[in-house]
């Protein structure tokens, strides 16, 4: 799946992390979401899963966007 494939909920520009290079939360086409963070290793996950850090405004600004 592509980058431009997906539809971005945060982080639009309109800070100072630039056009790509911040924390986001995108979702996907079927419903589901991608998230973008820091990678966090305060456990292993199971295989083919990761693990990442994302600023509660960042998940505060997914959750306005979708009108929940």
């Amino acid at each position: 799946m592509a980058r431009e494939e997906l539809t971005r909920l945060t982080g639009n520009g309109n800070g100072t992390c630039g056009k790509d290079d911040c924390q986001n939360v995108y979702r996907t086409a079927n419903g589901s979401f991608i998230v973008q963070g820091d990678l966090s290793k305060v456990f292993t996950p199971p295989e083919g899963e990761g693990l990442v850090e994302i600023s509660e405004s960042v998940l505060r600004e997914a959750v306005h966007v979708l009108g929940w």
